[in-house]
């Protein structure tokens, strides 16, 4: 495993915990990290966030990420042993929610078959 996807890995963890136990915005409570992506150079890091709820809780939800995000650098530079911690970039994963919605919509068929 190359070095960024290392600390990838380690970032993830520690932004999981920071916003499952330190971030006290109610907006964020239906949040999960799902995955973090680290540039070459380790400067900036991509955290995709899976967010629950109706469309209007996940922009506010998003809102009230990107406000936290220099918060977040912040503790990851107390919880890292990191000469430079990257610039956190909080970003929506559409990809999980697309998903989901397919595993319903299938469910869904199955279950009209099955009647």
């Amino acid at each position: 495993m190359h070095r960024p996807e290392r600390v990838a890995e380690a970032i993830r963890e520690e932004i999981t915990a920071i916003v499952s136990y330190e971030l006290d915005d109610p907006r964020i409570q239906s949040v999960s990290v799902t995955k973090v992506l680290v540039s070459e150079n380790l400067r900036d890091a991509s955290v995709y966030v899976l967010v629950e709820g109706t469309e209007e809780e996940k922009q506010n939800a998003m809102k009230a990420l990107r406000n936290a995000e220099k918060f977040v650098r912040r503790q990851l530079a107390f919880s890292m042993n990191m000469r430079r911690v990257p610039y956190i970039h909080f970003i929506r994963d559409t990809v999980e929610e697309r998903a989901i919605r397919v595993e319903k919509i299938i469910e869904e068929l199955h279950l009209k078959e099955n009647k």
